[in-house]
């Protein structure tokens, strides 16, 4: 039986889990953009914590490159730039195929039928196109791939990458003239990724898994290099 102090160590832990999942959902979709300040004390009043867990929370988001510590000033967001990214984009295309070979785990029936409503999302976005939307749709189906291997550092790293770079097409096509068509087809091009890789897992083919989403990470980093060239100011 689970002791009292047992119950609130683990309550304790999902409470500090949600602050920390709320706010970094918060950074990717820009809600704070870059250069946003978040004050400890505000923070708590908000989620009626003290401030020793809130800053917990904004520690592990400045370790993962969310947030940074400036003197006389306090902790705010990152800015981000595609060049800067590109190592990090490097090691996710390399790390992609992984899920394939590393302690592969096949879905079950549930597992496939998430998938399948990732896709019937995709759908509704192709109707209607919504950026927030997109970003959200992105992340659960980032988060159904890391169900699909039971390496937990291949996961960590995996996860800390992403959040690093997911914020960078919201901010980089908004800034374009041609933005309700770069989204409507960065949709395209994402709902292609996610039918493949469903079509990959209903033939039991977890390693193809791996090889499409390397292919489709590759692709989604030099179509955001040309839109950064084109968003670049004076051009």
């Amino acid at each position: 039986m689970t002791s009292a102090p047992q119950r609130r160590r683990g309550d304790g832990r999902q409470r500090l889990l949600r602050i920390y999942e709320t706010l970094r959902l918060r950074i990717c979709l820009l809600d704070y953009p870059p250069g946003h300040r978040l004050r400890e004390a505000d923070l708590a009043a908000e989620f009626a914590a003290s401030r020793t867990p809130i800053r917990r929370v904004l520690a592990r988001l400045e370790d993962e490159g969310l947030l940074r510590s400036v003197h006389g000033v306090g902790t705010i967001v990152t800015d981000i730039d595609i060049a800067a990214l590109a190592e990090v984009y490097e090691l996710r295309v390399a790390l992609a195929e992984l899920y394939g070979r590393l302690a592969p785990v096949a879905p079950d029936g549930a597992g496939l039928d998430r998938f399948r409503a990732v896709l019937s999302g995709c759908d509704a976005l192709v109707e209607r196109p919504d950026a927030r939307a997109f970003a959200r749709l992105n992340m659960e189906f980032f988060a159904l791939i890391a169900t699909l291997t039971a390496n937990a550092p291949l996961r960590q790293i995996s996860e800390r990458l992403y959040y690093q770079t997911t914020r960078i097409w919201l901010k980089t096509a908004a800034r374009l003239a041609a933005y309700e068509r770069l989204l409507a087809e960065e949709i395209a091009h994402f709902r292609r990724e996610v039918a493949d890789v469903l079509a990959a897992l209903e033939a039991g083919d977890l390693a193809n898994v791996g090889a499409i989403r390397r292919a489709h990470i590759a692709m989604s980093f030099a179509r955001l290099r040309a839109q950064a060239e084109r968003a670049a100011p004076g051009e």
